[in-house]
């Protein structure tokens, strides 16, 4: 049993508050910034409290680079990639964990080896495959012939059909994000906890794999999807590189290229008032998924350590 001591109280007490401190300071200082007027911004020394204009900012923000279109892409593409990522990583770790085929623990040592690839590596040969998604197929017709039959018989010339492009489409933005290595190897350490047992009752029951994966399986990973789904929100909302990459339509854009647009160039002048005021709204739903999932994103990180 641990003793309480005032003296060790107190410095708990201490760190806490100082670790509050470096996390609300900086965006106390971004919500000074985003409440004053243009011309209060660049006195010097910078002010230290709140102007009245931080709405009036936020309107003309959200206005100047149209975030009510954004606010849509985001959502569509963020809870997209994370519904994809989990539905997929489940499956995944379900089969390398419950089935015995060639090759099992090959695959899932690839799958994990994969974690050690960084992202710029993969950006070329991603990009290239979004751009022409029909290659492959354009590719297998044309070496098995397929193609050829097809135009001396019809004289249609399949590879304009398979002439697909996903760039500033959803599926671009979607597709290549939904495999998730980190996520794989989570559930699959995850289920190997589960007791033999279950899976024995199981099949007494008569019980397949689909119907153990759904009644058993899932709810007892729950908890740990939730903290999970928490995680990749957040980390998706605020992805800035492949939206970057796959969208040259505005349209398409996310709350994160907007609120890029909205940081002053060199040429512009510094009104970092709406850049600051504008990234409080941006992170308003991922503060939300935090405020209001906190309960599963705890318990999912203690059931996942036990």
């Amino acid at each position: 049993m641990v003793e309480r001591s005032p003296w060790l109280t107190a410095f708990c007490y201490l760190v806490l508050i100082i670790g509050a401190a470096i996390v609300c300071v900086p965006l106390y200082m971004s919500f000074v910034a985003g409440s004053l007027d243009y011309v209060r911004l660049q006195q010097m020394p910078f002010p230290l409290l709140p102007g009245g204009h931080f709405w009036e900012n936020m309107v003309t923000a959200w206005n100047r680079v149209d975030f009510s279109r954004l606010y849509i892409n985001s959502i569509i593409v963020t809870v997209g990639i994370v519904t994809g990522k989990i539905a997929v990583s489940l499956i995944a770790a379900f089969a390398i964990s419950y089935f015995r085929f060639p090759f099992r623990m090959t695959m899932f040592w690839l799958i994990f080896i994969s974690l050690m690839l960084p992202i710029e590596a993969r950006i070329i040969p991603t990009y290239e495959a979004i751009a022409d998604v029909g290659g492959p197929l354009r590719e297998l017709f044309r070496i098995t012939g397929i193609s050829w039959l097809i135009e001396t018989m019809t004289g249609y010339r399949i590879e304009m059909a398979l002439n697909w492009n996903f760039i500033n489409t959803y599926p671009g933005l979607i597709l290549p994000l939904i495999a998730s290595a980190s996520a794989t190897f989570l559930f699959r350490q995850f289920f190997l906890t589960i007791p033999d047992e279950l899976c024995e009752a199981a099949k007494l029951d008569n019980a397949g794999p689909i119907k153990f994966f759904r009644d058993i399986v899932l709810p007892l990973s729950t908890s740990n999807i939730a903290a999970l789904a928490v995680i990749l929100f957040i980390g998706n909302w605020n992805q800035y590189l492949w939206p970057l990459l796959f969208t040259t339509d505005p349209e398409m854009r996310t709350v994160v290229l907007g609120l890029s647009h909205l940081v002053p160039g060199p040429d512009e002048p510094p009104a970092w008032n709406l850049s600051m005021a504008a990234a409080f709204f941006v992170m308003l739903p991922p503060a939300l998924v935090v405020i209001f999932l906190q309960r599963w994103l705890t318990r999912g990180m203690v059931d996942s350590g036990k």
